[in-house]
């Protein structure tokens, strides 16, 4: 994968945020395991799990706000008809599954 492929999502991670995943793909996803990795209780690590989820939701949500956003300005440009947009943003949010 080229750097220019990592999805902006990831780029956003801090290295804590990263780590954490590292470890739950080496441990299968199990949160009891990385509970004894961190050396912490199960609901620690959940609570940690949950906190990067809306991490990684927030910036999904910020980047649906920026295309959509780009696609209005195409319109305002008059380079895209509102019909079209509202079809383009249609298909992203159904792909997105907004």
């Amino acid at each position: 994968m080229e750097r220019g492929e990592v999805p902006s999502w990831v780029l956003s991670l801090d290295k804590e945020s990263l780590e954490f995943i590292r470890k739950f793909i080496l441990n299968s996803g199990s949160l009891k395991n990385m509970a004894n990795d961190y050396d912490v209780s199960y609901p620690t690590v959940r609570a940690m799990l949950d906190k990067l989820i809306k991490k990684i939701e927030l910036h999904s949500k910020e980047d649906d706000v920026v295309f959509v956003n780009m696609i209005k300005n195409l319109v305002i440009d008059e380079e895209l008809s509102l019909e079209t947009a509202k079809i383009i943003i249609a298909k992203y949010k159904a792909e997105k599954g907004d």
